[in-house]
């Protein structure tokens, strides 16, 4: 709320409640040429139409809006420049920059010490502090760029403008009520926080820094404001000399950081470099002073100031000396309660004085004695009574106009009895009553109190009528309490209370004016956040107590999965989950809003701590993932010696049970592959037959089948035991491979082998008579084969066998000849024939030129005879490939 006097202006030009702060700000900054310019605009559009340019109007547009812009832009940024409105982190870092540089030479002389600086670092931090600087007057914030004055009794802070009306308002409120001549008596004003008077002349009229030296400071961003920037140089309170090294700042001057050498209270001790702020300093030593008994010592360490009585007991005497008892030795003057009761000089009266010390003195009751109304004089003795003088009394009475009418007597004089014309105190009736009774009407005072509000309404009011005796009752600025002072004129006195605003965890408090802790915002905690976990977590992560939800945990989740292994993820019991299908659109010119989000629980994630895995058949160990982390095939061949120990598994890697006793882990396993292959293993050189047992361990057995074989001759078979033949040396297995018949081979010369069936080539000296002819095979003669072929026997022709030959050949000739002549004949026929088809003959006359080509007997048979030779040639070949395998 602000003070009346301070929304001047707001009367006619107040803007409506519906309208927004850019309306009124760019309302209230326009340019008044520009106001007058566009109701000169409306104005001729009125009466004349459109009589500017489209473009000329545009460019005036433009000039006002970017008018009304700037004036806005100046009031927002006048609106927040408030120096109560940096609470971000840059502006902290700002902030504590310029503390550092205001207590740098003050540092400077203590070493870095800065404890001393507490309480100024406090009024410095709520200059900085948004919504500490307030104007308890009007209770709004005092901003950087306002002139200010700071109370010398508690560093208050106001508005230059508010305090000189507040000065103004007491001073008036007090000579009002109290000074006849109004105005002409120099009455004091208060400060309105801590009530230290000032005088009328030190009402002020300028605006000065802290510390007095600069009217009107300059803003500085890079100073506190409303500072100079230049050393305090105030003394210090109380005055020591020295003078304060601070820049200049708002609040107390700290202690004084200079050295002095200074010894301690009693003197004892040796002068020691000390603090001027604390150079006052105990020894701790007794201080040995005389007390003022006279008689002890003091026995308290080494203080300040006077000694302390003295704390002893000893027998003291009272003043008359009567009585005697324990007393402090600090106090031996003291009194009985015997009264003196001594011979006064008189002879007749004793001392009525409680105990006392020196002469009673003379007897009150001698010497020249007045009676009772003091007109006569007598002179008795001291055991006579002063008589009554029977003259009348004449004491002036109670009511102070008449005198007492009795003769002389003793007592007090009566009441007034006298019967007067008495006029009440308002002066507006009359009534004859005794003298001592006042007079009251009943006619009620009509006048206005000084409150300005209320009629007197006292009964037979003298006219001073009294200050108002009701309460203010009006609300105060804050909005939260109730004016308690009595009725009085112009605005009330600002609201005393102060509220704590406190954070969250209320260990931080700052105290604001009454009325401010709905705009301030809460103080900045340094204590830890004291919230139970919103997790599973035993304890949150360490951050500083706040309003609001705490932040998302980011501590590791740890939970234990149910691998064993500890979650490592980031917490996720709140993690923020967007919702779907929440709503459900109307169609497509709807808006999309936006998305929206729940806070729930995830489950953990799949763990992924690394776990070495064997595969199946113990091939290999890999790394996975321990929620993947079960036993696998490598896709390799098991590898593993089956019992035929010949072989291994050639199924794809998988699980071996180990059997019972079997300490070898290469053995194949009951889910590995059988042996169903053949023994491979080499037989003994000659042994055509394959093992009869399958894929088996050890040497094979002995091979006991027949083989069939044929004999050397090639023209028997013979049926012997494999074991037989392979077993037998050279001439043993010649023996039995001979069929024991004449060797069928025939021999170069063309007869068979006379030996029997044996291996390798045959002999050459045929011993078989054979018939030689001739060249023209007519002459013959039996000779031994074996000669024929050395060719040691020729047998030449003689001249009947050349002849037979000569006429042989002649016959050849003659029917080489007559083979020619045939063919050119059939070629004739041929030709005459294809003639005729040319020309188009008639077919039956074709029929009869045609010639008939005769066949071969090759032509004619041998379909007949290849067929059969083929089919036996296929037979013969599958034979042989059988017999082979």
């Amino acid at each position: 709320m602000e003070a009346p006097w301070r929304q001047g202006g707001r009367g006619r030009g107040r803007a409506r409640p519906g309208e927004g702060f850019a309306a009124r700000a760019g309302a209230a900054a326009r340019p008044p040429a520009a106001r007058a310019h566009g109701s000169a605009c409306v104005t001729a559009a009125g009466s004349s139409g459109e009589t500017v340019s489209e473009l000329s109007s545009q460019k005036k547009f433009d000039e006002i809006k970017k008018a009304n812009q700037a004036a806005a832009k100046k009031l927002v940024e006048d609106q927040f420049s408030s120096s109560s409105e940096e609470d971000d982190e840059d502006a902290e870092v700002k902030q504590g920059k310029i503390l550092a540089k205001t207590f740098t030479i003050y540092t400077s002389q203590t070493d870095g010490d800065a404890s001393e600086l507490e309480r100024t670092r406090q009024y410095m931090n709520e200059a900085f502090q948004s919504g500490a600087m307030t104007c308890l007057i009007c209770i709004a914030s005092v901003k950087r760029n306002q002139a200010v004055w700071s109370c010398c009794g508690c560093f208050c802070i106001f508005h230059l403008v508010c305090i000189q009306k507040w000065a103004k308002d007491s001073v008036f409120l007090v000579s009002s009520v109290t000074d006849d001549d109004f105005g002409k008596k120099d009455y004091p004003w208060p400060c309105p926080k801590c009530r230290f008077e000032y005088k009328r002349s030190e009402t002020p009229s300028r605006y000065y820094c802290y510390c007095g030296k600069v009217e009107n400071p300059t803003l500085d961003p890079w100073l506190v404001p409303h500072s100079c920037g230049q050393i305090c140089e105030r003394e210090f309170k109380p005055p020591c000399g020295h003078k304060c090294l601070l820049l200049c700042h708002p609040g107390p001057c700290p202690p004084c950081p200079k050295m002095v050498t200074t010894t301690c209270h009693c003197k004892k001790a040796r002068p020691v470099p000390r603090r001027c702020s604390a150079k006052e300093w105990s020894c701790r030593l007794l201080c040995g002073r005389t007390l003022l008994c006279g008689q002890h010592t003091c026995e308290n360490p080494c203080h300040a100031g006077d000694c302390q009585p003295c704390p002893r007991v000893s027998k003291q005497r009272c003043i008359c000396g009567r009585q005697t008892g324990e007393r402090l030795c600090a106090s031996p003057q003291w009194q009985c309660d015997q009264v003196c009761g001594k011979r006064l000089p008189c002879g007749n009266h004793t001392c009525e004085q409680v105990c006392h010390s020196g002469p009673c003195g003379d007897c009150p009751r001698s010497g020249k004695r007045s009676c009772p109304c003091g007109k006569s004089k007598f002179t008795l003795p001291c055991t006579e009574d002063v008589p009554t003088c029977g003259d009348s009394c004449d004491k002036v009475l109670e009511c102070g106009i008449h005198k007492c009418s009795q003769r002389c007597h003793r007592g007090p004089c009566e009441i007034c009895r006298q019967e007067v014309e008495k006029q009440c105190r308002c002066g507006k009736h009359t009534k004859r009553m005794p003298c001592h009774k006042p007079y009251l009407c009943e006619t009620k005072c009509t006048k206005i109190r000084d409150c300005q509000k209320h009629q007197c309404r006292r009964k037979c009011c003298s006219g001073n009528c009294p200050p108002c005796d009701q309460v203010c009752g009006r609300t105060l600025g804050c909005r939260n309490h109730k004016c308690p002072s009595g009725c009085h004129r112009g605005s009330c006195n600002p609201c005393p209370e102060t509220v704590d605003v406190k954070c969250n965890c209320g260990k931080t408090v700052i105290k604001v004016p009454c009325g401010r802790e709905r705009t301030i915002k809460p103080p900045r905690c340094k204590q830890l956040c004291s919230r139970p976990p919103t997790c599973h977590h035993p304890t949150q992560e360490k951050h500083y107590c706040h309003f609001g939800r705490c932040p998302p945990c980011r501590q590791t989740c740890q939970k234990t999965l149910t691998c064993g292994h500890l979650c490592p993820v980031s917490c996720h019991d709140e993690a923020l989950v967007k919702q779907r299908g929440s709503h459900q659109s109307a169609g497509p010119w709807e808006q999309l809003s936006e998305p929206a989000f729940i806070q729930t629980a995830l489950p953990c994630p799949p763990c992924e701590v690394p776990i070495p895995v064997e595969c199946l058949g113990q091939h290999e160990v890999s790394p996975f993932p321990c929620h993947s982390a079960n036993p696998y095939s490598c896709k390799r061949f098991c590898g593993r010696l089956l019992a035929c120990q010949n072989h291994t598994c050639m199924k794809e890697c998988h699980h071996v049970t180990k059997l019972n006793g079997s300490a070898d882990g290469k053995k194949a396993g009951p889910e590995c592959l059988q042996c169903e292959e053949e023994c491979t293993k080499p037989r003994p050189p000659g042994c055509p037959h394959r093992c009869v047992l399958p894929c088996h361990p050890g040497d094979c057995p002995s091979c006991l089948q027949m083989l069939k074989i044929k004999c050397h001759c090639k023209l028997s078979i013979l049926y012997i035991e494999c074991l037989k033949l392979t077993s037998a040396d050279l001439k043993e297995k010649e023996l039995l491979i001979s069929c024991k018949n004449q060797c069928p081979k025939e021999l170069p010369c063309g007869h068979r082998c006379k030996e029997v069936c044996h291996s390798g080539s045959c002999p050459l000296n045929c011993s078989q008579k054979v018939k030689l002819r001739c060249l023209c095979k007519r002459l013959k003669k039996e000779i031994q084969c074996s000669k024929i072929q050395e060719g040691r026997v020729p047998l030449e022709c003689d001249a009947l066998c050349k002849e037979m030959k000569r006429k042989a050949s002649e016959i050849k000739e003659a029917e080489a000849k007559a083979a020619i002549e045939e063919e050119k004949r059939r070629q004739q026929a041929e030709l005459e024939a294809f003639e005729n088809r040319l020309k188009g003959r008639r077919k039956n006359k074709r029929r009869k030129d045609e010639v008939e080509i005769e066949q071969s007997s090759w032509q004619k048979y041998k379909n007949l005879i290849m067929l059969p030779v083929l089919g036996v040639a296929v037979v013969m070949v599958a034979w042989l490939m059988v017999y082979n395998d």
